[in-house]
């Protein structure tokens, strides 16, 4: 199989893939990673995208945003010039629905199969097979690469037809940058009225609010100085967007997630964005960490 996009979750899903016995051919835009990635993991590299796919019965890609999904997919070297009616290709990116069709379309003129899986989890639940994959296309793809998707997850849910995916993944990241947001805002609540940050925290955690998100982000929160960048401030940016224009396309009113948007917005403009999602805090507090 090959693996496209080899970041964060690309890389992580390549070695956990790897780890569960798969062959597996990279190839990411900058390719010395992809041979970082290839050395670590025991994986080959391939040139262009197009080779990967051709080399390939199912590709699974992972990759940074729209911009970089159409031109993998859809690029003069690109997967659908690869692929071959028998194979499948596994789109994991958080991506608009609109991109998700064109390519879906793209990819099934060719005879060969689309499935958009984003995915919710970090990367430490990649390591684990631990993520949840919501998975959009036609039951009998699904299940041909249901053995790909177990190894990475631990629940696998197949929410609809193509284009299903992508959408509840951008309804699934509102509600955690809402959570973000939210967290954020109690934290400095608490702290400006006197209350130590962890012993507010460990409140929070022991409530009704204490969902999954806010026990694994706990250390991000508490000490920001030393908080590794999970998931940037840019991406929550571009989430959002993706998020409030779908909304706006549908009638969903997303006053919550327009908010939202508007502070991290100015997070970033005060040089924050290559910065972890939990610095909401940070910039909240005043920029102090």
């Amino acid at each position: 199989m090959a693996v496209l996009g080899v970041g964060r979750m690309g890389g992580a899903m390549a070695g956990t893939l790897r780890r569960a016995g798969f062959d597996i051919v990279l190839w990411n835009r900058d390719q010395s990673k992809a041979d970082a990635v290839a050395t670590a993991i025991g994986a080959s590299v391939a040139s262009s995208a197009a080779e990967a796919a051709s080399k390939a019965d199912v590709v699974l890609s992972s990759l940074a945003d729209d911009v970089a999904v159409k031109s993998v997919y859809l690029g003069t070297e690109g997967v659908v010039v690869g692929l071959s009616p028998s194979s499948i290709a596994v789109e994991t990116s958080t991506i608009d629905p609109i991109t998700v069709a064109a390519v879906g379309e793209a990819v099934e003129s060719t005879g060969a199969s689309f499935l958009d899986c984003p995915v919710s989890g970090s990367v430490s639940s990649v390591a684990a097979g631990a993520l949840t994959v919501m998975a959009g296309g036609e039951e009998a793809s699904l299940q041909r690469v249901m053995p790909i998707l177990e190894a990475l997850s631990s629940r696998v849910i197949h929410v609809g037809e193509r284009g299903s995916g992508a959408v509840v993944k951008l309804a699934v990241n509102g509600l955690v940058h809402g959570l973000n947001v939210a967290l954020s805002e109690a934290l400095v609540l608490a702290e400006k009225a006197g209350v130590a940050r962890s012993t507010a925290y460990e409140v929070f955690a022991s409530g009704a609010g204490g969902a999954p998100f806010v026990q694994y982000k706990r250390d991000a929160y508490e000490h920001p100085d030393d908080a590794a960048v999970a998931f940037s401030l840019d991406l929550v940016a571009k989430d959002l967007e993706l998020i409030t224009g779908l909304g706006a396309r549908v009638g969903a009113p997303l006053a919550q997630a327009e908010a939202g948007l508007e502070i991290v917005r100015s997070a970033i403009a005060a040089g924050m964005g290559d910065r972890d999602l939990s610095a909401v805090a940070v910039y909240l507090r005043g920029g102090g960490d």
